[in-house]
């Protein structure tokens, strides 16, 4: 067996209105502490805001977690406003929600999710959804940010 190289830890963001589950993504993450980082932020137009902040500082997150259904920008205006800007347009959205409406499965596909998942309702379920996202994710290869134009 040879001596596998580090890896880099895994960059996620988790842009999701409800502190209930963002306190239970976060629980969920912490045993891959050392394999992920995930940033959390509670609503669209703020998670727009802190991108833009990371993209000066070539600081993008790897995997963008988005809920659906949140107040004020919702997830779908999140994932149209990532698209139509060519800095987010690379990078992979991941749909996580409670919403099993076949009409926002379809949309999230229209606007170029990379998956939709929904969320397991019991936490050992959703556990099991967090351990293949990190698997999946981890092994990814990613596109690197586009360099600035000048």
């Amino acid at each position: 067996m040879t001596a596998s190289s580090p890896t880099r830890r895994l960059c996620l963001l988790l842009i999701d209105d409800n502190p209930a589950d963002c306190m239970l993504a976060q629980e969920a993450f912490e045993q891959y502490s050392e394999q992920v980082s995930i940033k959390v932020i509670q609503d669209g137009q703020s998670a727009l805001d802190w991108l833009h902040e990371q993209a000066t500082k070539q600081s993008l997150p790897d995997v963008v977690l988005l809920d659906v259904n949140m107040p004020g920008m919702n997830g779908f205006e999140v994932l149209s406003a990532l698209r139509n800007e060519a800095t987010f347009r690379h990078l992979p959205v991941v749909m996580l929600t409670t919403s099993t409406r076949q009409e926002d499965v379809d949309l999230a596909y229209e606007l170029i999710a990379s998956s939709y998942l929904v969320k397991q309702p019991d936490f050992r379920g959703f556990l099991d959804q967090i351990d293949s996202l990190v698997r999946f994710w981890s092994q990814a290869r990613f596109r690197q940010q586009p360099k600035p134009v000048n």
